[in-house]
């Protein structure tokens, strides 16, 4: 128990959580690594939510075990909420309260408190502290949240869709962050609906869908595993059978848009040689051809698809 504590930030050990008739998490068992960035994905409704709640100690499984830092995450949650922070989707934050007001406010709610000054350089934030939170933009907005989930110096930082509704650029700067948090030794967990930013962030991926988890591994071997799989993009002919091209040839998915088809293929060449006789024979034509690699969102896209074939 004491080595896998050095090793592990999170344990998650058989937990449950039921509401009514409900199984929101089953038998979720999982470690997150000390200093890892560490990310969870599902639809929506598929137990994230319940399973960070329960892991900060907001809810009490209804079974099975939970240590962070070494210490049970429901009995020792108010001594555990002074070691992580957290940025929420959203947040109730006075409109005008002033950025520096809000770091003094929040400092005075821990016991261990990173310096205010320092945090705020590291964020570019200096230049804000006499703003108001509701004059600022929404990438100034996720900056200042991010600094009050830092401002007890926590050790694990639990991010709720860290980039929702910001701008490429505003995105970019958060990813930044992140891996400088990381770089400064913290454990993060990140939340996402966003498989890019999944594949661009962590070291390893939680896939959880219907309260259970599916698959748990790094980006690039959750890839691996469909098999070399590639995805054929072209300009939907508005004349094709959807069932005929998914009956193709190492077709194992399909994406069907008004304006684009996509196809994943695990052998490209022989689902190209059948796709263009299959165009030539109904008198179409094959256009906009893009030919790439398997995404994140194609593994999110597979396994939830085959959790739910599962279940039917």
């Amino acid at each position: 128990m004491e080595a896998n504590t050095l090793t592990n930030a999170i344990s998650l050990s058989q937990v449950r959580k039921r509401y009514g008739a409900v199984d929101a998490v089953r038998e979720m068992t999982f470690d997150v690594r000390r200093g890892e960035i560490f990310g969870i994905v599902g639809p929506n409704g598929a137990g994230k939510t319940t399973t960070i709640e329960m892991i900060e100690g907001l809810r009490t499984p209804d079974g099975g075990r939970i240590e962070v830092l070494g210490l049970d995450a429901t009995r020792h949650r108010e001594a555990l909420k002074h070691r992580y922070g957290v940025l929420l989707q959203s947040t109730s934050i006075p409109g005008r309260a002033k950025v520096g007001e809000l770091l003094r406010l929040f400092s005075s709610f821990y016991r261990r408190t990173a310096d205010a000054g320092q945090l705020a350089r590291s964020l570019h934030l200096e230049d804000k502290l006499q703003s108001s939170y509701k004059s600022l933009s929404g990438g100034w907005k996720q900056r200042v949240s991010l600094a009050l989930a830092l401002i007890n110096d926590p050790e694990i930082v639990f991010l709720d869709e860290p980039s929702m509704g910001l701008d490429p650029n505003a995105r970019n700067e958060m990813w930044e962050m992140i891996l400088r948090m990381r770089g400064e030794g913290r454990t993060i967990v990140v939340t996402t609906h966003y498989m890019e930013e999944a594949q661009a962030l962590c070291d390893r991926v939680a896939v959880i869908d219907k309260g259970a988890l599916v698959a748990l591994d790094t980006p690039r071997k959750l890839i691996a595993r469909l098999g070399g799989a590639r995805r054929i993009a072209f300009r939907n002919p508005g004349k094709v059978s959807r069932d005929r091209l998914s009956a193709l040839p190492h077709v194992i998915q399909t994406e069907w848009g008004d304006e684009e088809i996509a196809l994943h293929s695990d052998q490209l060449d022989l689902t190209l040689k059948y796709l263009f006789r299959m165009a030539d024979a109904e008198d179409w034509i094959v256009s906009e051809l893009r030919l790439g690699e398997a995404t994140m969102n194609d593994v999110f896209s597979e396994l939830t698809l085959q959790e739910r074939r599962l279940a039917q």
